[in-house]
């Protein structure tokens, strides 16, 4: 990214104990305003490019493009790719995807959380198109039958995001839970993968605010979900998920993972 590293590195250590504290305490913490304009741009014109290269799995590129559901009605079958989209996985070996993962910046936060050698094993861009719904209670933790825990995921605000355009919501300190029982989105027509937990109270859940460049970052056991997007604008976010380097994956077939050494010398 363009930022001077040793400004961040500065920033970090200032904040260091009250981050470890909020990842204790709470299972995340932000890092407000931490990448530029120019990247979160440059990550939704080329997340807009992959789309538009078609749905499903795209094996000259290694990517899976993947259709929103549940638009709503607010665009037809022949609308333009990014407006029909809902996600796009495995990017985190492409241009700014991948210069944004294997950052100074990036890695003093992973290895802050995991030690000194981390592996990135999941990258999705999330478009949330006006219309979109959200995505139920989960813990990302379910997805990931892995011999280390825990994983870190790292969820960048690619445009704001609000309570009107569908937000994440969290509940603190789930993240010291066991991983709960997740069944299949109950919804009619949901989208592929989603799953969900019920059998757990989420009234004590905050919605997550966000501006552009923002980051959150988050335990894997972490409650959270999202609701539907009810504006007329696309709440764009992008989401890697990192491991300590040797993590065993118990789901070597997945269409989604792809694991990547990102730290030097991986």
């Amino acid at each position: 990214m363009d930022r001077c590293h040793d400004t961040i590195r500065a920033a970090m250590g200032a904040v260091a104990a009250e981050q470890r504290r909020a990842w204790e305490r709470d299972g995340f913490f932000f890092l407000r305003g931490f990448a530029p304009r120019e990247v979160t741009h440059a990550m939704h014109r080329r997340a807009v490019e992959v789309s538009r290269q078609g749905f499903g799995w795209v094996p000259e590129q290694g990517r899976l493009v993947l259709p929103e559901a549940n638009l709503q009605g607010c665009v037809g079958p022949d609308a333009p790719a990014e407006q029909r989209v809902s996600k796009v996985f495995r990017l985190h070996r492409d241009g700014v995807f991948h210069r944004f993962i294997t950052s100074p910046e990036v890695l003093e936060v992973a290895t802050a959380l995991l030690g000194p050698e981390v592996d990135c094993f999941l990258s999705q861009f999330i478009f949330k198109n006006p219309g979109a719904w959200g995505q139920p209670w989960h813990q990302d933790e379910w997805y990931f039958p892995f011999d280390r825990h825990p994983q870190v995921g790292l969820w960048l605000a690619v445009t704001e995001a609000t309570l009107q355009n569908g937000c994440l919501f969290v509940l603190p300190g789930s993240h010291r839970e066991p991983v709960h029982d997740h069944v299949p989105d109950r919804r009619p027509g949901a989208n592929f993968g989603y799953m969900e937990i019920v059998d757990h109270d989420p009234s004590a859940a905050v919605p997550v605010l966000m501006e552009e460049g923002d980051l959150l970052v988050f335990h894997s056991r972490l409650m959270h979900c999202s609701i539907d997007n009810e504006s007329t604008g696309i709440r764009a976010a992008m989401v890697y998920h990192v491991s300590p380097h040797g993590t065993v994956d118990g789901t070597p077939d997945s269409p989604v993972n792809d694991w990547l050494p990102i730290t030097p010398g991986g």
